[in-house]
């Protein structure tokens, strides 16, 4: 570092929970039209020990159906659209029931409208909003023309508001999982990892490598680097000390066996009085007494199967799959005597017993996985599963990439420093180059310098720069195999460069999620070792170490078990600088984790950081200073109705409808609405609306009608016919129901998902289902972490 003290500062985890703006659909509005009365004074006065209901939570979009005026003062009404096609996540089309009224009418018209937008997914926010809507087709059997070209205007002016952004959850539940098509990446790796097991309790210390020694300053002990646990050795004697939350063990050789501590030596009082030492000093001298955990030591990267004894079989429904339910890691059986199944990063491993051997066997799944309920305990293994409709979401997830538009001016590039002098080792099947002894990710091009920092691209002409923000990246960088631990810089790409601007996109594999074998899995499976020179230490990504599952309520990997040791998983960021005597140390975990099971990640390399409710958004650490991230509309716009009137009143209509007639500046105005909101636009261009008895009723000269059911014969002739507008005898025709019917089963499921996510929305990152609440128990999935030890499970 030529003379400069080098320091690595500890990565601070923390949650910013999305704030949901209050929103009061028009059917809540009604509900409260007439308050109840007031209650007597006496009354009033009363204690009460009733608990206080919680105010339900607000839907994530706002909620349906929206509401608009016209310049002329007509009300506009647009029922959830139903998703036909979202090509690539990039463009839908959809179609949507719509019902107007004219300023002097005295009831709506209704009508049915074909939309056609670009997209933008804010997956944090799990929203997608329109932009450049199209209205290709616009029905209203009852108004002129004049009145419609109105009604499309308006609603084509309103839309770069945000009014029509919606909730993916919604989008989701609709969506022909067929569409999404898994670019899995080429060459990931599926070697099983170093797995341990153990139904007593235990503890896994996983070393990146072998020990890697630092001295500290005036003391006779030194610290591992290369791992995220406390793990010292006394000069002195040779001995060894770990650190387990508030105990100490103690062994003559690293493998153990390591046994209670007892006394300590006295270097460990000696610690330094700074905060890289704060955890380990609050230990000591120790808690006598406390139970001794197996310990697990492991060079490469390992993972443990802890149990509570011997395993306890729970059968899946309808499977003959038996659940391991005493451990926190993803265990099955297939039968009493059949294999074992592990799912770890995304990865499904077979053994005849938990001893191993382990094979990898993720495309060989027997079709029982595929049948686990969504309500199971451990439904969060059917993103892993391939061919599931969980998995299909998890990747669609995975491969939406985050944007940023960046400014040349504005955003300078960071200080790159080397250890020595710089040294760039060539990249098998690349002509390109990479840096090897520094923290930054810099690829050498030619006599070009290319630096992918944060996601953005910078380009210098030397090796410590000074280096801009570049829209030119070459193409050769973009060959980086994954066995390179540079192959993340591929998945930061430029999608428009101009003068002044350069609009950067990320996908979620530029922070170690991957799509491999038609699932979103974590991490390469390569092993990278680390760059060691002189008591510095630079890790990479690693796959295995931290008991990594994937949160469905996240869409991302988080880590689940202290097991593994504080810090978030493998690995603890520590530099110390021979040249000048100065250390840092601190807990930089990198991979999926964090407090409460949040997503986020940490790439020691660039030193992204992501730490959102949501996922993982590499743009979040730059702030606004000249990088404006391209999903910012879902926290600046979120959607509200738009209510301008004073007051508010509904009138009964015949069949369950209702008419909300509103008085307010531009005079009054009225729109259809049915108690939910349930109304349709059938792709004949008619309106439907759902019974709750299960019918359907068709819109028709201002009323509703019935719907007579097809009878065999009109089903088998809409079959062949699925384009007709009508079947025979003035049914509806069949393909029209079918469509119908899996529409409203989507608005339901997609509501429901959508309440699920919005009601205590930071407590989904701990859930191990896709159901809206944890089932208890023991199998919890991801937990809140404490940083002070490695913990075990008691």
């Amino acid at each position: 570092m030529r003379g400069r003290s080098r320091t690595w500062r500890a990565v601070v985890v923390a949650t910013a929970c999305c704030a949901l703006v209050e929103s009061t659909p028009i059917e809540l509005v009604l509900a409260q039209a007439s308050p109840p009365p007031k209650p007597p004074a006496a009354a009033a006065k009363a204690p009460t020990t009733a608990p206080k209901a919680p105010a339900p939570a607000a839907d994530v979009d706002g909620g349906w159906p929206r509401d608009s005026m016209t310049p002329s003062g007509g009300a506009i009404r647009i029922f959830q659209p139903q998703v036909a096609n979202w090509d690539g996540q990039s463009h839908m089309v959809a179609y949507a029931a719509v019902s107007y009224a004219a300023k002097s009418a005295t009831k709506p018209a209704m009508g049915t409208l074909k939309l056609e937008a670009d997209t933008v997914v804010a997956v944090t926010e799990r929203l997608v909003n329109f932009s450049k809507v199209q209205i290709s087709e616009a029905k209203f059997a009852e108004l002129p023309n004049d009145e419609v070209k109105e009604i499309v205007a308006t609603i084509q002016q309103t839309v770069p508001t945000g009014s029509l952004m919606i909730g993916l959850d919604r989008v989701l539940a609709r969506l022909d999982k067929s569409q999404i098509i898994p670019k899995n990446v080429a060459s990931l790796k599926a070697d099983p990892p170093v797995i341990f097991s153990s139904t007593t309790p235990a503890v896994l210390i996983n070393l990146d490598g072998d020990p890697i020694w630092s001295p500290i300053m005036n003391n006779d002990l030194t610290f591992a680097v290369n791992t995220n646990w406390d793990l010292f050795q006394h000069e002195g004697t040779k001995t060894f000390y770990l650190r387990n939350n508030d105990n100490w063990l103690t062994a003559t050789t690293i493998n153990g066996p390591w046994k209670a501590a007892g006394k300590l030596p006295d270097s460990f009082s000696k610690l330094p009085a700074d905060d890289n030492w704060k955890d380990v000093k609050a230990a000591l001298p120790g808690r006598s007494g406390a139970a001794v955990p197996k310990v697990f030591v492991s060079t490469k990267p390992a993972e443990l199967i802890l149990l509570r004894g011997a395993p306890n079989y729970l059968a899946v429904s309808n499977t003959r799959l038996l659940w391991v339910s005493n451990t926190e890691s993803d265990v099955f059986r297939l039968g009493k005597d059949g294999p074992f199944y592990f799912l770890i990063s995304g990865r499904w491993f077979s053994a005849s017993d938990l001893a191993g051997p382990w094979t990898f066997v993720t495309p060989t799944l027997p079709e029982d996985f595929k049948k686990i309920p969504r309500s199971h305990d451990r439904s969060r293994v059917l993103a892993s599963v391939p061919g599931t409709d969980e998995a299909a979401e998890a990747v669609l997830l995975a491969q939406i990439p985050q944007t940023a538009r960046v400014s040349k001016k504005e955003v300078k590039a960071p200080e790159v420093q080397y250890v020595g002098d710089p040294q760039f080792q060539p990249i098998e099947q690349t002509t390109v180059a990479r840096a090897v002894n520094t923290d930054k990710d810099i690829i050498k091009v030619g006599d070009l310098y290319y630096m992918c920092f944060q996601g953005v691209w910078f380009m210098g002409r030397s090796p410590s720069g000074p280096s801009e923000v570049t829209g030119s990246v070459p193409g050769q960088i973009y060959e980086i195999p994954v066995s390179s631990p540079a192959n993340t810089v591929t998945n930061v790409t430029v999608v428009e460069d101009n003068s002044d601007e350069v609009v950067f996109a990320t996908t979620m594999a530029a922070t170690g999620l991957m799509i491999g074998w038609g699932c979103a899995v974590w991490g390469t499976g390569y092993y990278y070792p680390p760059y060691v020179y002189g008591g510095f230490y630079y890790p990479y990504y690693p796959t295995y170490g931290y008991h990594a599952s994937y949160n469905p309520w996240t869409g991302t990997y988080s880590r689940g078990v202290t097991a593994y040791g504080p810090y978030g998983g493998a690995g603890v960021g520590a530099r110390y600088n021979p040249r000048t005597g100065t250390y840092a140390r601190g807990a930089a975990a990198w991979g999926p984790g964090g407090a409460r099971g949040y997503a986020s990640a940490y790439n020691p390399r660039t030193g992204a950081v992501g730490a959102t409710r949501q996922g993982s958004n590499i743009y979040n650490s730059w702030g606004s200073t000249g990088v404006r991230r391209g999903d910012d509309w879902a926290t600046t716009q979120r959607v509200t109705n738009n209510r301008t009137g004073t007051t508010t009143r509904a009138t009964q209509g015949s069949g369950g409808g209702e008419a909300v007639t509103r008085r307010g500046p531009t005079g009054n105005s009225g729109v259809a609405r049915t108690g939910s909101g349930d109304v349709y636009a059938g792709r004949d261009g008619n309106v439907y609306r759902k019974e709750q008895g299960g019918g359907w009723q068709q819109y028709d000269n201002g009323g509703w009608n019935n719907v007579p059911e097809a009878t065999p014969q009109q089903r088998e002739q809409a079959q062949q016919r699925a384009n007709d507008a009508r079947a025979q005898a003035g049914s509806a025709d069949a393909s029209t129901m079918g469509q119908l019917n899996r529409d409203s089963a989507a608005r339901t499921e997609g509501a429901q998902r959508t309440r699920d996510y919005s009601s205590s929305g930071s407590s989904r990152a701990g859930s191990s289902s896709y159901q809206p609440r944890s089932s208890g128990g023991y199998g919890g999935g991801a937990r809140s972490m404490p940083r002070g030890g490695g913990g075990r499970r008691r």
